[in-house]
């Protein structure tokens, strides 16, 4: 038998479908595994108190001998944003372009771990050995500079994962996609195609970049004080074009928020950003001068609360307040679920006396998404002409959507694969089939602890916000098992003790008549009395209050 009837090609990903975000996918041939991106998502309404959300890896790690490397298609936080959690269990070489490398260096600095990662610069031109695969890299169009896609040259043929674009005939940075190489690409044979999905739902095609700086030079002329303008930090593109319409109306700016910051400064240093010099002013500047002669570059485009915009809404951010007559252009569109926070913030400003301009890109012109419409993901598929093809970087109804434009250009039905995380597409001489499931799911993170708050942990905390906690403190007697003293109960979070006296009085009752009776029965194991204990008091609350609090029964013997 030969080789290739027994070696596989499995294609899956740990992150990034069925949900917009925490971006992880994964090529593997015999012992040879190539990553592309390792991507961060924001927190769920109902992961209460976590900070972020990452990919679980339990795969890489047990297979960790077989990961030839990280390749990153562009330096979006959900590309990048679970290295610095990743590669500490982890530790492989990563590939990326020089911005986004200069992107993940910061993030890699501030978690220690710059010294001890591999990190190897790529171009569109770069070829890399990974094993038995060859990854090579084509331009694409983004919303930040730098942006590539993938083709990944196995045994059983050519895999190429499109990462995150659009086709702007007009890019501001004069980038262009690489239209050829990709036809190129084509023309050799794509055995699988990987394809964002994000815009599958927007007929049509995505608007050009440029014709957002326009829009924002014309609100620039006509306003008459300070303007502020919010957008995702990483989008230098837009950047660039407040730059530029500062630089036609004749203000200075001034950039707040960290990560706007540390993106401003990383993306001039190499060159990605053109800001004359002098333009530059401090926070503390802003209001020493003339309102028409000044404009402020901020985070919070999604209505963060802690986001510079939002504390500026709000008039708690300690440098720069929002004045009656200012302008605010928020130049993004609500990733979903932010809508309310962006809506809030607008109320907020609106209340100060600020103009506003917000809304779909399509109505106000200040902003473009950075993902191909319909028309572009049907060019994509025309040039790559895949044999099968698995739609990515989409909630589900995405990557339905897509796999139906698929359809359309003639790609059979039988031949498209929509997959959960851990769901394999394995091939094997050229015959492609849902393989076995591999561990997948979140990694939640919360302060400095990653993985360690689980389903249990955020049910407790789901309980505690809606109805609170009754603690239970009574003393037993080593010898005979009598109450020494309480039971003591101390609420918080279920009813306001002072107006509830006649409703605890009876709560206290209850957990000392049940002592007794657990007493006389002979039950002393602690366990067995606490939940008695809860049981018995929880049954009591919820027949008066229809509540349930959490009890935490304490019982100590002296």
């Amino acid at each position: 038998m030969s080789k290739k009837n027994i070696d596989k090609l499995s294609i899956f990903a740990l992150g990034g479908v069925g949900e917009i975000g925490k971006n992880m996918y994964v090529i593997q041939y015999a012992n040879d595994i190539v990553v592309v991106d390792c991507g961060l998502k924001f927190p769920e309404e109902d992961m209460l108190g976590i900070d972020i959300v990452i990919p679980d890896i339990s795969y890489l790690t047990e297979n960790r001998d077989k990961v030839r490397g990280i390749l990153i298609t562009h330096g979006h936080e959900d590309h990048i944003g679970g290295l610095p959690y990743v590669l500490k269990h982890l530790n492989v070489p990563i590939y990326g372009t020089r911005l986004t490398l200069g992107l993940i260096e910061t993030k890699l600095k501030e978690a220690g771990l710059l010294g001890e990662t591999k990190r190897h610069v790529i171009t569109a031109d770069s070829e890399l050995k990974m094993g038995c695969i060859t990854a090579t890299f084509f331009k694409t169009n983004h919303s930040i500079p730098d942006s590539v896609g993938v083709c990944l040259e196995t045994p059983e043929g050519n895999v190429v994962h499109t990462g995150d674009f659009k086709f702007d005939q007009t890019p501001v940075n004069d980038q262009y996609a690489d239209l050829h190489k990709m036809a190129a690409i084509g023309q050799k044979g794509v055995l699988a195609l990987l394809s964002d999905s994000t815009n599958s739902e927007r007929p049509g095609y995505t608007g050009s970049e440029r014709s957002v700086g326009a829009e924002i030079e014309e609100v620039f002329r006509k306003a008459k004080q300070r303007v502020i303008i919010a957008t995702f930090a990483s989008n230098i593109h837009r950047i660039q074009q407040v730059v530029d319409a500062c630089v036609a109306t004749r203000r200075k700016l001034t950039v707040i928020g960290r990560s706007m910051v540390n993106v401003v400064s990383i993306a001039s240093e190499l060159g990605y950003l053109n800001i004359p010099d002098g333009m530059l002013i401090e926070p503390e500047e802003v209001n020493k001068m003339a309102g028409d002669r000044v404009a402020i570059l901020s985070t919070g485009s999604q209505g963060e609360p802690m986001s510079a915009l939002t504390r500026m809404a709000r008039s708690t951010h300690r440098k720069v307040d929002i004045l009656p007559g200012d302008t605010v252009i928020i130049a993004a569109t609500p990733i979903p679920g932010n809508e309310r926070y962006v809506g809030r913030t607008v109320d907020e400003l609106m209340r100060i006396g600020a103009h506003v301009i917000y809304g779909p890109g399509s109505i106000t012109g200040v902003h473009v998404s950075g993902h191909g419409s319909q028309e572009e993901l049907k060019l994509m598929l025309n040039m790559m002409r895949p044999k099968y093809f698995i739609p990515i970087h989409g909630e589900y109804r995405m990557l339905r959507q897509h796999g139906l434009l698929a359809e359309s250009v003639g790609i059979p039905r039988e031949d498209i694969f929509i997959v959960d995380n851990g769901e394999t597409v394995e091939i094997q001489d050229g015959v492609a089939r849902k393989g076995s499931k591999v561990p997948a799911g979140n990694i939640l993170i919360d302060g400095l602890g990653v993985g360690d708050v689980g389903n249990i942990v955020l049910r407790d905390r789901k309980l505690l916000s809606q109805d609170g906690i009754l603690v239970v403190v009574v003393t037993l007697s080593k010898q005979d098992g009598a109450i020494l003293s309480g039971p003591d109960i101390i609420s918080r979070g279920f009813v306001y003790v002072r107006e509830s006296e006649g409703l605890l009085d009876e709560a206290n009752r209850i957990v000392t008549s049940t002592l007794h009776r657990l007493m006389n029965e002979n039950v002393n194991e602690w366990a067995s009395l606490k939940t008695h204990v809860k049981d018995a008091l929880g049954r009591f609350l919820y027949e008066q209050t229809r509540r349930r609090p959490m009890i935490l029964p304490i019982i100590m013997e002296v």
